[in-house]
């Protein structure tokens, strides 16, 4: 499936997705002013409504006729937001056979046939609802420039930067094998950014000139089909605090040598609910306000059996973050999220778990904008080794 963001392609590229069975969703290129996610529609000028919906009228009676094209999208991120519910009834009676998206991204209105989020670099996931598929309109933006096919040699940008293509491909597996772990939950389609590099963003899956392709081929191909599986089972270990505030020993100064071993004593630290951070952080759900620069995590969990199939973190961090498990550093997370995802555990980490009482200590970095840190731990198990 194919997004067509904010723009309108030559009937060529249209041809080719009916004859390829590549599904579009056609945006329609937006203008006028702007709202944030919390704000109300647009109040447009009479002239300007005007022409907006004579131009997606002439959008929609253009490329009806092509069955690629399974829905529309009249706005992107608050761009031109205006009358919604109406825009979104303006376009079934104009077409009704096709799905309508009232907004990708932010300023959702509850109205069109799926509730769409934007997370970077994600993945994650709306609210499962009755009547409206929860979909995930753009999430990745893993960038890599290419000396010599960038459209400008330096400044170019991304979500997410890597140096090589097996660290950009690697990234790539691990954010596939996340949007996967989202589909059991109701999750109905992701939208990864972007197709290629385009001027300023380097965070296509091919160069800029289309002259090469930036990850691993097979690698790439094989995540992608492991998306039609059978969604894993999800069966949690330690649990976070997204549904309740989880109970951990806390300090926001700078702890003695030892302190994410497992007899170090922490009786002298503060205890608190998490997740630890400041409202407004995209994604969070704040126990206990952290507003400093570091903060330092202690909690001990039972495990009955070391019989894990794939055990793996759950973690919101933002920004840098290290895990400890009895001692052993299992997990160093750079840069931030936006929303829970999983990290797996290597051979090693596996090993640092031990049949009885565990500890799981955390340090977290903050360097700039919002901050937050949360930390449990599951294990994944796919239905067919169940």
């Amino acid at each position: 499936m194919l997004r067509k963001h904010v723009k309108v392609e030559p009937a060529r590229l249209y041809y080719w997705c009916d004859k390829l069975g590549l599904l579009v969703w056609q945006d329609m290129p937006n203008g006028d002013k702007h709202i944030r996610g919390n704000e109300s529609d647009l109040k447009r000028s009479e002239e300007s409504a005007t022409q907006f919906e004579l131009e997606l009228t002439r959008v929609v009676n253009a490329f009806r006729n092509h069955p690629c094209i399974v829905m529309w999208v009249p706005f992107n991120e608050g761009w031109g937001q205006y009358d919604t519910g109406r825009i979104v009834n303006f376009i079934k009676e104009l077409d009704p056979t096709r799905l309508v998206n009232n907004t990708s991204g932010w300023a959702d209105r509850g109205v069109g046939d799926v509730h769409d989020i934007h997370r970077y670099p994600g993945p994650a996931a709306p609210p499962t609802e009755e009547n409206r598929a929860a979909v995930l309109g753009e999430f990745g933006g893993l960038g890599l420039p290419v000396k010599g096919h960038t459209w400008r040699d330096e400044k170019s940008w991304s979500y997410r930067g890597y140096k090589t293509r097996e660290e950009l491909t690697d990234a790539y597996l691990v954010l596939l094998d996340n949007l996967r772990s989202l589909i059991g939950g109701g999750l109905c389609a992701g939208v990864y950014t972007q197709t290629t590099d385009v001027e300023i963003e380097i965070n296509g899956l091919m160069t800029y000139d289309r002259a090469m392709i930036k990850m691993d081929v097979e690698k790439a191909a094989a995540a992608n089909r492991r998306l039609y599986l059978p969604p894993p089972i999800t069966k949690t270990i330690v649990p976070t605090s997204q549904k309740q505030g989880q109970s951990w020993r806390y300090t926001t100064s700078k702890p003695r040598i030892g302190w994410y071993r497992t007899g170090f004593l922490d009786s002298a630290w503060q205890e608190g609910k998490g997740g630890f951070g400041t409202e407004g952080t995209p994604g969070v759900v704040v126990g206990t306000e952290w507003k400093n620069s570091d903060i330092w995590l202690r909690r001990t969990f039972e495990l009955k059996s070391k019989a894990l199939s794939r055990p793996q973190l759950l973690i919101h961090h933002d920004e840098d973050a290290e895990v400890y498990i009895n001692g052993r550093l299992i997990a160093k997370l750079d840069g931030y999220t936006s929303s829970y995802i999983r990290a797996g555990l290597d051979e090693k980490a596996q090993k640092a778990l031990r049949v009885g009482s565990n500890c799981l200590a955390v340090h977290c970095t903050q360097t700039t904008g919002g901050q937050y840190i949360d930390v449990g731990l599951v294990d994944v198990i796919e239905q067919s080794d169940k």
